[in-house]
């Protein structure tokens, strides 16, 4: 699918591995963050959708606009490095992927698997936080397993990885939710 949108740059199916687990995770974490620490502090669920949703598409925008920002830099310190020196221009390291495509990558990724959390509260589930630690789960491990399409390690290994690290990030949130609920 990503091989699609972004047209003839992409030589090989795991050219964007690295943008769509970063953004993948990170749309899944922070996302979760909000309705974990929501949770923590027992407010209303309905804030879940708004700060959600807000946070979503910002701190997508952000994430992507940040890797616009790195990989431009990146390219242009190639450049200067370049016209500074007689050797010879520096190996293209990455087969010279485009600062706006990683940047569509890394944004795309967020915004898709940060939904996860976020589906109970749209369908109105009761009881609401439990589906969505149950959803997050399944997002972390699924998009983690998915790493295996392009690598050689296990999906399961993969998977178990990913969610790991992505449910320690949600016990962070709902802890510290907690601990300032009564602020609320």
């Amino acid at each position: 699918m990503i091989e699609r949108l972004l047209g003839d740059e992409v030589q090989s199916p795991g050219r964007y591995l690295a943008e769509v687990i970063y953004g993948a995770n990170d749309g899944i974490v922070t996302t979760f963050a909000v309705v974990s620490g929501i949770a923590g502090a027992a407010l209303n669920p309905s804030i879940v959708l708004v700060l959600g949703a807000a946070n979503l598409f910002a701190d997508g925008f952000s994430m992507g606009m940040s890797n616009y920002l790195s990989r431009r830099s990146e390219l242009d310190y190639r450049e200067s490095v370049r016209a500074d020196s007689s050797d010879g221009p520096p190996a293209d390291l990455d087969g010279g992927k485009s600062p706006r495509r990683t940047a569509l990558v890394t944004f795309g990724a967020f915004v898709v698997a940060g939904w996860a959390p976020l589906v109970p509260y749209i369908i109105a589930a009761t009881p609401a936080f439990p589906l969505s630690i149950g959803f997050t789960g399944v997002a972390f491990f699924l998009v983690g397993a998915s790493r295996s399409l392009v690598t050689r390690r296990a999906w399961y290994v993969n998977g178990v990885e990913m969610f790991v690290v992505g449910m320690l990030a949600a016990a962070v949130a709902f802890t510290v939710g907690r601990l300032l609920g009564g602020l609320a």
